[in-house]
């Protein structure tokens, strides 16, 4: 019997794959290209209306992120110690220039301020006793002044007198003469007894007489020349009337007439250029204090001018500039804001005693702010004086935006004005990009609609196509002011 061999039986057939959902049939082909030509045009239009001025902006601007608010402050400080009595502020007030800040006790002031006024009145007092004196011895000088003229007059009436008593000497010698030839005719006519015996007597008398007269003459020349300071009997060849030239000014008594004018004339401060002049020197110098020549302007001059009169009223002065001080130290117990601003940092209170200059308070400026933007020294070289600037600050969701005006750069970038600035000397050199700060002028700004506050974010754009306007335009450097020179005191 046949037996057949089992054959393997073949492999199953793989599972049909489930069947695909149902895809719709694809568009036409010209929606698709509508579709894109629109997206293309509205990306086309997003980039013309936004992206292309927002390049531009970017290449005609310079901007920084690294810049903040700053403004003026005055620290508030007594001018003299004291007390408090109030304090009308606090923290965040605003307050305008003139209002008082503190009250300091003034009574201890205003005592003072009696005190140096009665010293006024006292000094005072003193120049006008000090001018009466003076006008005593402006009259004393006058009185000086004629004594010395009498001196001199009375040297010249001792002249004149020797001058006289000579006259008369000589008369008294021709008296002798004619007595002495009465004698001798009388003495002839009595040998022939024409005349008496008493007619002779009387003729030898009156040569007695003459000769009598004659030497009373002679001694009351001597007397006069001794008087005047002259030898007794002139010198050889020298007649008795003969007297120097400069007598009446340089006799003793005239000398000791200027020596007292002298004296009371340095008492008003009138002082000769020397010791040894002559009256008539003196009086011509006295003169000369006065283009004119006026007496009476020349004694109101001295009058003025005395040392005395001078001392009092330096003594008047003194004392009204301590009175000054006295109510200046007085008005300064009330101290006032310097400017507009707010109060920040108070730190006194009712009661504290104060010494001059401790800090109160300080009052910071709302007007007279600015920016002071940190830009790389890459962004600096179109930078001018006079740019424009669109300021936008980050307080008010970077959509407030203020102008500004750059007004200077500083001498020196951050790094060199740093407290301890970099010794790049010692080889730690790593080149690093600066930034200078740059000055920018806040314009067109109320801070009673949108304030600005110190140390805020700010985000300056400078308009590089705007040209620069107002001073110093267009340059670095501010120029050179005007200022006051100091003046040697």
């Amino acid at each position: 019997m046949s037996t057949e061999k089992s054959q393997p039986a073949p492999p199953a057939a793989p599972a049909a794959p489930p069947a695909a959902p149902a895809t719709p049939a694809p568009g036409p082909p010209h929606r698709r290209r509508s579709w894109r030509i629109a997206l293309i045009v509205i990306v086309a239009v997003l980039i013309i209306f936004f992206g292309i001025p927002r390049v531009l902006h970017a290449l005609h601007t310079v901007s920084t992120d690294d810049a903040y608010v700053n403004s003026y402050v005055t620290f508030v400080a007594p001018r003299v110690a004291g007390q408090v009595a109030r304090v009308l502020v606090d923290d965040n007030y605003r307050v305008k220039k003139g209002d008082v800040l503190v009250e300091l006790d003034p009574e201890p002031y205003r005592v003072q301020v009696a005190i140096k006024q009665a010293a006024v009145d006292a000094a005072q007092a003193n120049l006008v006793v000090a001018q009466a004196t003076v006008q005593s011895e402006a009259g004393q000088l006058r009185s000086l002044r004629f004594q010395l003229d009498r001196a001199i007059e009375d040297v010249d009436n001792q002249v004149a007198l020797l001058s006289a008593r000579v006259a008369t000497l000589e008369q008294t010698k021709a008296q002798l003469v004619y007595a002495q030839a009465e004698f001798e005719r009388a003495k002839h006519l009595l040998e022939t007894k024409v005349i008496s015996s008493e007619e002779y007597d009387l003729k030898r008398e009156a040569i007695d007489t003459a000769t009598a007269q004659m030497a009373q003459a002679l001694q009351d020349v001597y007397q006069t020349r001794v008087a005047l300071g002259l030898p007794r009997e002139p010198p050889a060849g020298a007649q008795l009337t003969d007297v120097p030239p400069d007598i009446d000014q340089t006799f003793s008594s005239v000398r000791q007439a200027v020596g007292e004018l002298m004296k009371g004339a340095a008492q008003l401060g009138v002082v000769s250029s020397s010791l040894n002049l002559t009256p008539k020197q003196i009086v011509e110098e006295f003169y000369k204090r006065d283009p004119g020549g006026d007496v009476d302007r020349i004694y109101a001059k001295i009058i003025k001018n005395a040392p005395a009169v001078k001392q009092a009223e330096t003594a008047v002065e003194v004392a009204q500039r301590d009175l000054d001080q006295a109510n200046l130290d007085l008005r300064y117990c009330t101290i006032v804001s310097e400017i507009d601003g707010v109060v920040t940092r108070r730190n006194v209170n009712p009661g504290n005693y104060l010494q001059v200059g401790e800090s109160l308070m300080a009052v910071r400026s709302l007007r007279n702010i600015w920016v002071d933007a940190n830009f790389k020294e890459t962004q600096l070289r179109n930078l001018r004086i006079g740019q424009h600037v669109d300021l936008e600050v980050d307080m008010y969701g970077g959509k407030q935006k203020f102008e500004g005006r750059i007004s200077g750069f500083t001498e020196g970038t951050g790094s060199t004005l740093a407290l301890l600035p970099a010794q790049n000397a010692t080889g730690n050199f790593v080149k690093v990009v600066q930034r200078l700060p740059v000055r920018i002028d806040v314009v067109n700004y109320d801070p009673d609609k949108i304030p600005l506050f110190v140390g805020l974010s700010v985000e300056p754009s400078v308009d590089l196509k705007s040209p620069p306007t107002g001073p110093n335009a267009g340059h670095f450097l501010q120029e050179s002011m005007s200022l006051p020179t100091a003046t040697a005191q």
